[in-house]
């Protein structure tokens, strides 16, 4: 058992009959009253977020979670096929299980989360940033890049991203993956 002040980013626990993973959180002390933890729950069976606050000091029903390198294969509708780095094993997981899987591209190494008392894939960490070809956006015009303006643009995955004015078509960019935010082009 853990209390409210062991919560973090990325931990998994035991809720409302669910396993849910903490995707955001914040402690909260206010000059009258006691303090709290306010926190989003994304469940790992649905993939629903929840808002819930907890008061200061409950405990926590948390889950023991190993973490393994996987490789991302391909996907077959909902489906997503990832390999083991180690063991060279295969599994398969649906698409509520990813975070942001419009931004993996086949050999991405990411992070996949498993309960261990039953082994079960529980979720998917995608590294902080991917490196994306961007395939389709409108040409920039001249003179338009006084202000922060932006267009969308088609990268290699198929996702849809915000990027400013002077991207172009076979550029690379740097997306933020929590966010799906343009970060920055980058030079070859």
């Amino acid at each position: 058992m853990a209390t409210t002040s062991d919560i973090r980013n990325g931990l998994c626990i035991r809720y409302n009959n669910d396993i849910y993973k903490i995707v955001e959180f914040l402690h909260v002390k206010p000059g009258k009253g006691p303090a709290f933890v306010r926190t989003k729950l994304k469940s790992v069976t649905n993939g629903k977020i929840i808002d819930n606050t907890f008061p200061a000091g409950r405990k926590i029903d948390d889950v023991r979670v190993e973490t393994h390198k996987f490789q991302y294969l391909y996907s077959e509708g909902e489906t997503y096929h990832f390999m083991n780095e180690q063991d060279y094993s295969q599994i398969q997981l649906q698409k509520n299980a990813l975070d942001t899987p419009e931004l993996m591209k086949e050999g991405e190494i990411v992070t996949i989360i498993i309960n261990a008392e039953d082994d079960m894939p529980l979720s998917v960490d995608m590294p902080a940033s991917v490196i994306l070809e961007v395939t389709a956006t409108e040409p920039g015009v001249k003179g338009n890049t006084a202000t922060n303006a932006t267009k969308p643009a088609t990268v290699e995955t198929g996702a849809s991203v915000n990027v400013p004015l002077f991207i172009n078509e076979g550029d690379k960019i740097k997306i933020e993956t929590t966010k799906g935010t343009y970060q920055e082009r980058i030079k070859e």
